[in-house]
Order: C-alpha cells, then structure tokens, then sequence
C-alpha cells in the first residue's frame, strides 16, 4: 500500500475507521493512536489535495467538533525505524528540522516540550500565522534521513490539520516491552483480550 495508489490508501484509512465506528457503537468514546498521516484532517495536506483521505478526515466528518485530532512533531533525536519496508527495526538519529517547516518554528519558539490547542480563543492570530501551507515531517515505519526531503516532507496547513499538537524538541526511540510468558489457558492478548 504503501508504494500504491492513493485508491489502496483510501480503502486502508476506510476500514480503519469502520472498525472504529464498530468499537464505539452504543455511545463509547475511544482514543486512537496513529501516525499524524492518519489522524490529521487530510484535507489540509498535499494528500488530501490528491484525493487521498484518512481516518482523522473521516471521523471529523461523521463526528465533527466531537473528534479531536492532536498531532505531533519533534525536531531531533532517535527513532527506532527501518532503512525500507520488510527490513530489520533499528535505532537512528532524526535530522534536525528544515527551516521552512511548521516544526521549524515550534523550533525557534524555544521550548523544548509544548502543547498548542488550536480551538481555544484567543488563537486566531497564531492559526492565522499559519494559514499558508508549510513542509511538516512525517517519520513512520521507514525512516531515509539521506532523502529526507523527498521520503518524508509534504505540504500542509497545520491549524487545518489538527486541533492541538503536542511539541517535544528531541526525542527519543520506543523501546519496545519485555514480552512476558504466556500462562496455559490465557489468550495471547491477555490482558486486553483483543
């Protein structure tokens, strides 16, 4: 899918938020966790603008100001991802940010962590500052920091984007958890039972 059209991707976002809509069926609320490529409102992206959707687009369509999408960007740091699809999971050091990105300028406002919310009054110069698209940075499951401007750059307005986002300076990879024994009798997703 990933090297696919942008159908193969509309019908991945779609099921993602069809199982959502069957999760949350009988009035439950649920956090979902995903890449911003998926949670952001397509429609303010270079992908949306190329017909692509997503899940953050769709569930803010069907559930309006009751779906909030909070995105997140970082400048430096590690990220445990691969060199290409199918190859091995390893730690790498994440460039820092081009100078004409939205986390460019999370950058130059000097704070090493920050949460923006951009629904509350008072932010509409700050969303009015970012009106005009700018590049934002997407590392996934892939990370090609020696083509970092073509593998993982797009166009976006942010305040269309996401309703908040969180701003941490440097980062550093997920390490993944210990994977415990399983007892006889217990499902290999206990305790979640998913």
């Amino acid at each position: 899918m990933y090297r696919g059209s942008v159908e193969s991707w509309n019908i991945r976002d779609r099921h993602m938020f069809e199982t959502l809509q069957h999760l949350m069926a009988g009035g439950r609320k649920a956090v979902v966790w995903a890449h911003n490529s998926h949670i952001g409102h397509a429609g303010a992206t270079a992908m949306g603008w190329e017909g692509e959707f997503n899940i953050g687009e769709l569930a803010k369509t069907a559930y309006g100001d009751e779906a909030v999408l909070v995105g997140f960007g970082t400048d430096h740091g590690t990220v445990a991802a691969a060199d290409d699809w199918d190859e091995p999971m390893q730690v790498m050091h994440v460039r820092p940010v081009r100078e004409d990105s939205h986390e460019a300028l999370f950058r130059e406002a000097g704070l090493p962590r920050a949460f923006l919310d951009l629904r509350e009054p008072g932010t509409g110069a700050l969303r009015e500052a970012w009106t005009a698209p700018r590049r934002e940075r997407a590392i996934g499951v892939v990370y090609r920091s020696r083509s970092e401007l073509q593998s993982h750059y797009f166009e976006a307005v942010l305040p269309e984007q996401f309703d908040a986002y969180v701003w941490l300076e440097e980062t550093r990879a997920v390490t993944p958890l210990q994977a415990g024994e399983i007892r006889s009798g217990e499902s290999e997703t206990f305790p979640t039972g998913l």
